[in-house]
């Protein structure tokens, strides 16, 4: 079976749609090496070590004007590309499809990863919303079959665009199967050293933005009095300034903002914290929740949303607005170390359910109940 993928987060973007497309296409690659695979990219990327897999083809417009205007021909004339090669499952791995995907005569898949500029459209501009909202629609319109990475994403699907709930197949996503090894001591400290890490820290990492509450975060560390240092890794919006700004404010120490990471060094940096520290209001999936369970070390996350179910019962849950909440969740955790042990057991046992080869061997039988239009 001839397969397509919309690759263009696959080789561009470093952090979730791209973790994403990558995990997926690589655990297909290597676990069904039967098929052949085609990966549409807007441009030519070498950006990722070890991707893409060799046994995988990479497509780029190559005549003008869609070698000029990239997005145009991933937009809307994708399509016929696909169908000059062939495809008989074309996968928007990114919560969109080309408008012209039915001129392609493959059967096709979206994936959907959350519809939180929906719920919280207050963090989002409105020609965005209407851009993502009609992009998103019409996606899940056009598609045979709509891929949720969660319950609470397909639930989402069903409210905010009325999709039916039988075109909906919830698939759990996995994360980097790098986090499934233990990083050598002499690696964690030449990565300690690099990045003037403390001896003991809380990791947060995500985007630094408003619904992930990173300020209330800082705020339940300086006023009930954690002195274990806070170590902090995201990409930063202006959000970043009133976290910054409270920090200079009270004179706060310990609070520790990392850049220019290398991916191999993640691993590293999760598995040498005490603690993993994820207060967001809502997710899609929540894919460093599952990073931390995979590194053996406790979870405490905002509650609702899909939190609970990426984070599973051996983590802790609170109301990510109550500074005193969280507080009391981190003093239980680092002063019981029975409890602190539990949770990480339980947490390793509930991220095994996640692992990649499950996940990529769902998607192929839904692939293949597509085309045989069982």
């Amino acid at each position: 079976m001839r397969i397509g993928f919309d690759a263009k987060r696959a080789f561009f973007n470093h952090s979730g749609l791209g973790n994403y497309s990558r995990t997926l296409i690589s655990q297909l690659c290597s676990l069904f090496p039967e098929n052949d695979y085609v990966l549409f990219s807007p441009k030519e990327s070498n950006g990722f070590k070890a991707f893409p897999p060799t046994n995988s083809s990479i497509l780029y417009p190559k005549a003008f004007p869609f070698k000029k205007f990239p997005s145009l021909w991933r937009s809307f004339y994708m399509g016929r590309s696909i169908a000059k090669q062939d495809i008989r499952i074309f996968h928007g791995l990114s919560n969109e499809l080309p408008m012209d995907i039915k001129k392609s005569n493959a059967r096709s898949v979206v994936t959907i990863h959350d519809l939180i500029f929906l719920r919280y459209p207050n963090l989002y501009k409105r020609a965005d919303r209407a851009i993502y909202r009609s992009k998103f629609q019409q996606s899940c319109n056009m598609a045979d079959a709509v891929v949720a990475i969660s319950e609470q994403t397909k639930a989402d699907i069903v409210d905010f665009l009325n999709i039916s709930p039988e075109k909906i197949h919830v698939i759990y996503q996995g994360c980097s199967p790098l986090y499934y090894e233990r990083t050598a001591q002499e690696t964690k400290n030449r990565i300690r050293a690099k990045h003037c890490l403390p001896r003991e820290y809380m990791l947060y990492v995500g985007t630094i933005e408003e619904r992930k509450n990173l300020l209330q975060l800082v705020k339940a560390k300086q006023e009930h009095k954690i002195e274990l240092p806070l170590v902090v890794i995201g990409r930063q919006t202006p959000y970043y300034e009133k976290v910054k700004t409270y920090i200079e404010q009270v004179n706060m120490k310990g609070v520790y903002f990392l850049k220019n990471l290398e991916q191999e060094e993640l691993p590293g940096i999760y598995q040498m914290a005490e603690l993993f520290l994820y207060p967001s209001s809502f997710e899609g999936f929540g894919i460093p929740i599952l990073e931390a369970l995979n590194s053996g070390i406790p979870v405490i996350a905002g509650a609702g949303g899909c939190m609970e179910e990426t984070g599973g019962r051996g983590s802790i849950y609170v109301n990510p607005m109550k500074t005193e909440e969280i507080a009391e969740s981190i003093h239980r955790v680092l002063n019981n170390p029975d409890l602190k042990s539990s949770m990480v057991s339980e947490g390793l046992k509930h991220a095994a359910y996640f692992r990649e080869d499950r996940t990529a061997s769902e998607m192929m039988k839904l692939y293949k109940k597509i085309v045989t239009n069982e």
